[in-house]
């Protein structure tokens, strides 16, 4: 039985935008470690189609030479929720559409790492497919943004199974479903 595991970065006001934010906070070592934990259990990862868009863009072109994640981000298979991509063009990558059944059975069968993808994200939570929920808590408050639990979002009760602060400011919450 395999697991998904997902990874956020948000604020302390919980927007989870594109996390350009993130970068006068640095990506020391521990945060890379912990972000590594992730990856290195993977055997897939599961995104949402604008995540698999800006990952592509950002890492397609990256070396081992230039970052260490980047065989892992070019090179494990990549399943991409989507009722519009039709020709993923970084790969390895399938294209699906959103079907809590087939995520299940993917599932079953991966040890799947998701980044981003709030939509995607929202959707799994909703349907109990998230194993651990790793929030990088950023010591920053935006204001404003698309936030992973908006306002009228239905409750989603969660279990802590750890926190961490991190040398850069960052506190890095793991919860589990209830």
């Amino acid at each position: 039985m395999g697991s998904i595991k997902v990874h956020e970065f948000t604020t302390v006001d919980g927007v989870v935008d594109a996390p350009m934010w993130t970068v006068d906070y640095g990506f020391p070592d521990d945060l890379a470690a912990a972000v590594g934990t992730l990856t290195d259990g993977a055997d897939g990862i599961l995104l949402g189609r604008r995540t698999y868009e800006m990952f592509g863009l950002a890492w397609s072109t990256r070396t081992a030479e230039d970052d260490p994640g980047a065989p892992f981000f070019n090179e494990t298979p990549k399943h991409v929720v989507s009722a519009t991509l039709t020709d993923p063009g970084w790969g390895p990558a399938q294209v699906l559409p959103y079907d809590a059944d087939r995520l299940r059975a993917l599932k079953a069968e991966h040890d799947l790492y998701v980044s981003g993808s709030v939509t995607l994200v929202r959707a799994m939570l909703a349907d109990g497919l998230v194993d651990e929920l790793h929030q990088f808590v950023y010591p920053v408050a935006l204001g404003t943004g698309p936030r992973l639990f908006p306002e009228g979002a239905p409750r989603t009760p969660l279990a802590l199974l750890d926190a961490r602060p991190l040398s850069n400011g960052v506190v890095h919450l793991v919860h589990g479903p209830a």
